[in-house]
């Protein structure tokens, strides 16, 4: 039987938890919402490792918790800078964006 360890799984709860604080602040997130969660679990998922080689002062058993939540709010604020300067969806004339 395959055994995964918890550092996977914590990232993915981190991730998940970081995005929805993100969505929760933003309003929405539409079309990114799949970039944001996998920009904040791999994120989480390299805080966790830098910040157990680091030496993290926030821990819950061998998971760094303060790099994961760094490195996922870096992930989101990537995917965030990205879409804001990539291009804009071709819209109709004369209607308003609802954001």
């Amino acid at each position: 039987m395959i055994e995964i360890g918890p550092a996977p799984v914590l990232a993915v709860i981190v991730g998940l938890l970081q995005v929805a604080i993100y969505v929760l602040l933003r309003g929405s997130a539409r079309a990114r919402l799949p970039f944001l969660v996998l920009a904040a679990v791999l994120g989480a998922y390299a805080g966790q490792a830098l910040g157990s080689r680091l030496g993290d002062p926030v821990r819950i058993g061998d998971f760094a918790v303060l790099g994961a939540v760094v490195l996922a709010w870096v992930g989101i604020l990537i995917v965030g800078v990205v879409s804001t300067l990539g291009p804009e969806p071709n819209r109709l004339p004369g209607r308003r964006r609802r954001d």
